[in-house]
C-alpha cells in the first residue's frame, strides 16, 4: 500500500487504518486469510511502513516551511502597499478639502448676487402682474373680453390661473358699485372650474396621467377642487366594476353574476367603514348615493338575468343526469286526461298506460339534488344583498319557483311517474318493487328541499305578504307528491300480497289432511315458510324506506292486507285433526312474523285468527266452550261457524249438534 498523505485526509481513523494494513499483509489478518498468522512477518511490513511515514512526515515539513516563509513575504509587500494608498488617500482628501472651500465661498457671492437681483425684479415683476391684471380686469368691466387666453382652449390653465386671482380681487371690491363686474368674473370663475373638472374626467379616462396631474395642480386653488377628488374616485370605481362586469355579462352569465355580487358586497363593507369617519350629517346618504350611482344600472338587470341562468343552469344540470343515465325523458301527459286517469288509477289501482322496467333505476340523484340546491343557495344570497328590499319577497318567490320547477317538477314528480309506471301488475311473479326505494330517496330529498325553505327562503319573505304564497305552493307541492307516493305505496303493497298469494299456490290440499296422520314430522308447511321468509324482507324494506309515523301506517296496512290473505288462504281447505294442528303451526309461525310488524293490530289479527284455527282442531264437546273465550266472544257468528265447516268431521250429526 503506497504511503501518500491523501490516506490521512479526513476523516481519518487510525484502528481502520492499521487493521487495513494488516490486512493487506500476507499472512497478517486477524484469522490468517488464506495464509497462516505471520507475526514476524506483520512487524517487518509495520517497521518498513513506519520509514514511510517518517519519509512522508519530513516531506510534507518541508512543503510547509516553504509556504510559511512564502506567506510571511507575501504579508510584507502587502503591507507596503497599504502604506502608500493611505498616504495618496491623505493627499487626496486634503484637496478635496480645498475645493470644497472655494466652493462654498464662490456660492456665497453668488447668493448675495441673488439676493440683490431679487430685491430688484420683485417689485418690478409685482408691477407688470397688477398691470396685466388691471388690463383683464377692465375687459370684464367694460363687458367685453378680449384677450386670446379667455377663447383658447389650449390656454385654459393660464386662463384658470388670471380668473382665480381677479376672484380674489373681487371679493375686496365693494358691491354697491362693482356687483356687475363680480358677477361677470364669479360666472367666469365656475365656467373655468367646470371646464377644469371636465377635463380632467376625460384625461381620466383616456388614461392620460400626466394631463390629470396638470389639470389637478392648477384647481388645487379653486373651491371645486373637492369635486376634483369625487370624480376621480367615482371614475375609478367604475372603471374597475365596468372591467370586472362588463367583459362576463354576456359571453359568462354565472362568472358575471359572482363578479357582480363580490364587488357590490365588498363596496358596501367598504361603505360600512367609512362610516366610522366624519363625512357629515347625511354620510349613510351620501355613501349610498355613490354606490347607487356606480350599480345602478347593473341592479336593474340582476334578478332577469339570475333567473335566466338558474333556468339555464337547471335544465343543464338534469340533462346532463339523464344523459349519464342513457335516459331519454318520457313525456308527462297534462290536461283533463291526464287528470282523469291519475283518478281512475287512483281508485282502481289500475296501470293505466304501457308499464315500463326501469332495472331498478330509482332516477332520483343525490349529487343532482345538491347541485340545483347550492346553485338556489347561492341565487338566494345575491337576491339578497343585490334587490331592491321593496323587490326583495319578489325576486325570491321567482327564484323559488324555479326550485320547484326544476328539483320537484322535473326530477322528484319525474321519479315518481316513473317509478309509478314501472310498479308490476298484481299477479306478476318475482317482481322488482323497487318503489319503495323512489319512496325513501324522494322523502331524503325532500328534507334536503324543506330545510333550504325554511333555512334561506324564509328569512327573506317572513314580513311580507309573499310568505301566504310560498306556504301554499309548497302545500301543492307536497299534496302532489303524497298523491303519488300514497298510490305508489299502494300499489306495491298490492303486488307484496299478490306475491305472497302467489307463493302460497304452492300450498297442497294434502299439508292440512296428510294421508298417515301419525307419521307428521313438519313443524309448519313449507308454503308457510316461504311466505314468512317473504313478508320479512318486504318488513325490513319498508323501515328501510319510510321514516316517522308513516312506517307505522304503511307496516299497519301490509299487516293487514297479509292478515287478509292467509285469513282467505286458510278458509280454501278442509282440516283433518292433524291438519288442523299444522294450520295452527302455520297460524303460530305467522303470529311470530307478524311481531316483526311492532304494530298491536297486526298482531291483534293474528292472535284472533290462531284463535280461530283452534276451531279445527277442538273436541266437539268444548266448541262453545272455545267460541265464548276471550279471543273469540266478540266475533260474528257466521264467522265463527264458517271456520268449524272447515272441518272433514263437520257434516257428522253429532259435531253440528254441538256447534249449534
Amino acid at each position: 500500500m503506497a504511503t501518500t498523505a491523501q490516506l490521512f485526509e479526513e476523516p481519518f481513523d487510525a484502528d481502520e487504518y492499521i487493521e487495513r494494513l494488516a490486512w493487506r499483509t500476507p499472512g497478517g489478518g486477524s484469522k490468517g486469510g488464506a495464509e497462516a498468522f505471520d507475526p514476524k512477518r506483520l512487524l517487518d511490513e509495520f517497521k518498513c511502513h513506519i520509514e514511510e511515514l517518517k519519509q512522508l512526515d519530513e516531506k510534507i515539513q518541508r512543503k510547509v516551511e516553504k509556504l510559511e516563509h512564502q506567506c510571511h513575504r507575501e504579508a510584507k509587500e502587502f503591507a507596503h502597499k497599504v502604506q502608500d494608498l493611505q498616504r495618496s488617500n491623505q493627499v487626496a482628501f486634503q484637496h478635496f478639502q480645498e475645493l470644497d472651500e472655494h466652493i462654498s465661498y464662490v456660492a456665497t457671492k453668488v447668493c448675495h448676487l441673488g439676493d440683490q437681483l431679487e430685491g430688484v425684479n420683485t417689485p418690478r415683476q409685482r408691477a407688470v402682474e397688477a398691470q396685466r391684471l388691471m388690463t383683464y380686469f377692465n375687459e370684464f368691466l367694460d363687458g367685453d373680453l378680449r384677450s386670446d387666453v379667455f377663447h383658447n382652449p389650449d390656454k385654459i390653465k393660464e386662463a384658470a390661473d388670471i380668473i382665480q386671482k381677479l376672484h380674489l380681487i373681487a371679493q375686496e371690491l365693494p358691491f354697491d358699485r362693482f356687483a356687475d363686474v363680480k358677477a361677470k368674473i364669479a360666472s367666469k370663475y365656475h365656467d373655468l372650474e367646470r371646464q377644469l373638472i371636465q377635463e380632467f374626467t376625460a384625461a381620466q379616462r383616456r388614461g392620460e396621467i400626466g394631463r390629470m396631474r396638470e389639470v389637478a395642480a392648477v384647481l388645487l386653488h379653486f373651491k371645486g377642487y373637492a369635486h376634483c377628488v369625487d370624480v376621480y374616485i367615482k371614475q375609478c370605481q367604475e372603471a374597475h366594476v365596468r372591467e370586472k362586469l362588463d367583459g362576463t355579462r354576456h359571453s359568462d352569465v354565472e362568472q358575471y353574476l359572482k363578479n357582480l355580487y363580490d364587488l357590490y358586497t365588498r363596496t358596501t363593507a367598504l361603505a360600512t367603514k367609512l362610516t366610522e369617519f366624519n363625512l357629515g350629517s347625511d354620510k349613510h346618504t351620501f355613501l349610498s348615493k355613490l354606490i347607487k350611482n356606480i350599480f345602478s344600472s347593473y341592479l336593474e338587470s340582476y334578478i332577469n338575468m339570475e333567473r335566466e341562468y338558474l333556468r339555464t343552469r337547471g335544465a343543464m344540470i338534469l340533462q346532463r343526469y339523464y344523459d349519464s343515465k342513457n335516459h331519454q325523458k318520457r313525456s308527462i301527459g297534462s290536461g283533463s286526461i291526464q287528470e282523469l286517469k291519475e283518478r281512475i288509477r287512483q281508485r282502481t289501482n289500475l296501470p293505466l298506460g304501457p308499464s315500463i322496467d326501469t332495472h331498478g333505476e330509482t332516477f332520483l340523484s343525490p349529487e343532482l339534488v345538491v347541485n340545483l340546491l347550492q346553485e338556489t343557495r347561492h341565487a338566494f344570497e345575491r337576491c339578497h344583498k343585490l334587490s331592491d328590499p321593496s323587490d326583495l319577497p319578489k325576486n325570491a318567490f321567482s327564484i323559488f319557483l324555479l326550485l320547484v320547477e326544476h328539483l320537484c317538477v322535473e326530477h322528484i314528480d319525474y321519479a315518481l311517474e316513473i317509478g309509478l309506471a314501472a310498479i308490476p301488475s298484481f299477479d306478476a311473479k318475482n317482481a322488482n318493487l323497487y318503489f319503495l326505494d323512489v319512496v325513501q330517496q324522494a322523502n331524503s330529498i325532500f328534507h334536503l328541499f324543506d330545510k333550504q325553505f325554511n333555512d334561506q327562503l324564509m328569512p327573506l319573505i317572513s314580513s311580507s305578504p309573499k310568505l301566504a304564497e310560498c306556504l301554499h305552493k309548497k302545500k301543492e307541492v307536497i299534496e302532489q307528491m303524497e298523491v303519488k307516493l300514497d298510490t305508489g305505496i299502494d300499489r306495491t303493497l298490492n303486488c307484496m300480497v299478490g306475491q305472497m298469494k302467489h307463493i302460497l299456490t304452492e300450498q297442497k290440499k294434502t299439508d292440512f289432511r296428510p294421508e298417515d296422520e301419525n307419521n307428521v314430522m313438519i313443524q309448519y308447511t313449507t308454503a308457510c315458510s316461504k311466505v314468512c321468509g317473504y313478508v320479512s324482507k318486504q318488513v325490513e324494506h319498508v323501515r328501510k324506506s319510510m321514516d316517522g309515523k308513516n312506517v307505522d301506517t304503511v307496516l299497519q296496512e301490509l299487516g293487514v292486507r297479509f292478515h287478509r290473505l292467509i285469513h282467505e288462504h286458510l278458509q280454501q281447505f278442509s282440516y283433518s285433526s292433524m291438519g288442523g294442528m299444522l294450520a295452527i303451526c302455520d297460524v303460530a309461525e305467522y303470529r311470530r312474523c307478524a311481531k316483526d310488524f311492532r304494530v298491536p293490530l297486526v298482531l291483534q289479527l293474528f292472535d284472533t285468527l290462531h284463535s280461530l284455527c283452534n276451531l279445527l282442531v277442538v273436541a266437539p264437546d268444548n266448541l262453545k266452550q272455545v267460541c265464548s273465550g276471550e279471543q273469540l266472544t266478540n266475533l260474528d257468528r257466521n264467522l265463527l261457524h264458517a271456520f268449524v265447516q272447515l272441518r272433514v268431521d263437520y257434516r257428522s250429526a253429532r259435531l253440528g249438534r254441538h256447534f249449534s
